[in-house]
C-alpha cells in the first residue's frame, strides 16, 4: 500500500481536529463522560494518536491518564480502584494510555500477578465495564496492531535517535523476547472482553498516518455530537488611561539567540 501524501495527511488531520474541538464543546455542554482506552504492543503507535487527539483540545476537558507502576499500597487495593480515581466527571474526556488491561497483558506475561488474580480479572472486567456504561460513561476501546517487522524498525529508531532514546526501556526488550506469549495473552483477553456491549476496535498501525486518521475518524463516529454555537464577541477598545507602566529597561529579558 502506497504511503499517504504528507499534504493530504495534514489536511485530513486538520479537518478531524476541528471536529474533535466540536466534540469537546458538545461533551462540555451536555455533561457527557467519555473514556477512551488505547492498548496494543509496545511501539504500536498509541502515543502518536493520543498526541494528535489532544494537541488542539482543552486539557481541562480532555486529559490523559497514563498511570505509573502501582505502589505497594495500591497493590493491596481492589485491582480497579486506582483506575476509578481517574474516571471522568460530567463534561470530561479521559484517554487511557494503557489501562486496567495491564493485568491481561504485561502483568500476565511478566508474572507480575498470580494466576488467580489474572483469572479473576478476566471474569470481572466485562462486568466492571458494564457498570461504567450503566453509570452513563461512554466507553471506547482501541487495540493498535503492529507487525513484528514494523515493531523492530520502530525499536531501532528509538535506540538510535537521541530524542527518542528515552522511549526505549528494558520492558521493550522483553516484549520482543516474549512475542508469542503476548500474542496468546492478547487472544485470550479478546475472548473474554471483546463483548457486544463494549467491543475492541482493532487499528492496523504499521502505517502510523493511516492509523491516526482512521482511529480519530472512528472515534468521532461513535459519539452523536453537534456543533455548539459560540456567542458573538466584540472586543472593547483598549483602555490605557490612569496607569503609567514601569520603564521597560527595568525588566530582565531572555537573550535573543535566534
Amino acid at each position: 500500500m502506497a504511503k499517504l501524501d504528507k499534504k493530504f495527511y495534514e489536511n485530513e488531520l486538520e479537518k478531524l481536529q476541528v471536529e474533535l474541538v466540536k466534540l469537546q464543546e458538545w461533551v462540555k455542554q451536555e455533561g457527557l463522560k467519555v473514556v477512551v482506552i488505547f492498548e496494543g504492543r509496545d511501539a504500536a503507535g498509541k502515543g502518536g494518536v493520543i498526541k494528535r487527539i489532544t494537541e488542539k483540545l482543552n486539557p481541562r476537558i480532555c486529559r490523559i491518564a497514563a498511570l505509573p507502576t502501582p505502589t505497594e499500597k495500591e497493590k493491596t487495593q481492589w485491582y480497579f480502584q486506582r483506575y476509578v480515581a481517574h474516571l471522568p466527571a460530567a463534561g470530561e474526556i479521559v484517554l487511557f494510555d494503557r489501562s486496567w488491561y495491564n493485568r491481561a497483558g504485561v502483568e500476565k506475561v511478566m508474572g507480575f500477578c498470580s494466576d488467580d488474580q489474572y483469572e479473576e480479572f478476566l471474569r470481572s472486567c466485562p462486568e466492571f465495564e458494564r457498570m461504567l456504561q450503566r453509570s452513563g460513561i461512554i466507553l471506547l476501546k482501541y487495540w493498535f496492531s503492529v507487525s513484528d517487522e514494523e515493531q523492530e524498525k520502530r525499536f531501532l529508531g528509538r535506540i538510535n535517535t537521541p530524542i527518542k532514546r528515552w522511549k526505549f526501556s528494558p520492558m521493550d526488550l522483553e516484549s520482543r523476547n516474549r512475542w508469542a506469549e503476548y500474542s496468546e495473552a492478547k487472544d485470550k483477553m479478546f475472548a473474554y472482553t471483546d463483548t457486544k456491549h463494549c467491543p475492541w476496535w482493532v487499528v492496523p498501525s504499521d502505517d502510523k498516518k493511516r492509523a491516526r486518521l482512521n482511529c480519530i475518524s472512528h472515534l468521532l463516529s461513535q459519539i452523536d455530537y453537534h456543533e455548539v454555537e459560540y456567542p458573538a464577541v466584540e472586543l472593547p477598545e483598549l483602555n490605557k488611561e490612569g496607569y503609567i507602566r514601569a520603564p521597560i529597561e527595568d525588566q530582565t529579558f531572555v537573550p535573543e539567540k535566534y
